[in-house]
């Protein structure tokens, strides 16, 4: 059963979807709340699987929760809500650690799709947001790379893309540092979504297959 925290300032936007979740299969309210320091409290306290957080709330914004989220080591992954696709917002929520990116005009089918793959590590983003790309040229990665970092993206673990490629978890680790530099990105997450960006990784590529 997936444990989901909901926090949205917006009254009929959360009871709406504190109801949906409520009826879903596979998924459990554990908490929801109208601003950001109570939610930061209930991730703290609760250890939710899931946070659903909106970019703007009273106290603290989903982004500002997100980074510490990152900050403190916590398992919980962060599934931005927003009615804003500019990239700055995206990018800002990528660079704080949020795992997800989702409008407030998606559908329930991309809505429940964006709260599994995201809870599970992999990387979503709604795809009504464009990532046309704006930037100039970038070293090509090479095919371990970007081998390397589909399967990261898809959520597995290091020890996990190692196995399935047969090369070390050091290796791993390496071609990651280099897909970093390559294309000028902090960590995985924003490595991914300028891969997305540039045209490199498609987002159904994203998606686990268990192998």
């Amino acid at each position: 059963m997936l444990r989901i925290l909901l926090a949205d300032d917006h009254p009929l936007t959360r009871s709406g979807l504190a109801a949906w979740i409520s009826k879903e299969v596979g998924m459990k309210l554990v908490a929801e709340t109208e601003e950001g320091e109570s939610a930061w409290r209930a991730i703290l306290d609760l250890k939710p699987d899931l946070a659903m957080l909106d970019i703007e709330m009273p106290g603290a914004g989903g982004i500002d929760i997100a980074a510490r989220v990152l900050r403190h080591g916590l398992k919980t992954n962060v599934l931005i809500l927003t009615a804003y696709s500019a990239h700055q917002y995206v990018m800002a929520s990528v660079r704080a650690g949020a795992k997800g990116f989702i409008l407030k005009s998606a559908t329930l089918p991309q809505l429940r799709k964006a709260i599994f793959q995201t809870a599970a590590g992999e990387f979503y983003l709604d795809p009504s947001v464009s990532l046309a790309q704006t930037d100039g040229e970038f070293e090509a990665l090479s095919e371990r790379e970007l081998e390397v970092l589909i399967l990261a993206g898809q959520g597995l673990p290091g020890h996990e893309v190692a196995r399935r490629l047969s090369i070390t978890e050091r290796t791993v680790a390496a071609h990651l540092t280099s897909v970093y530099a390559k294309l000028g990105a902090k960590n995985k997450t924003e490595a991914i979504l300028m891969a997305l960006k540039r045209g490199i990784v498609l987002l159904d590529q994203l998606h686990l297959i268990e192998n």
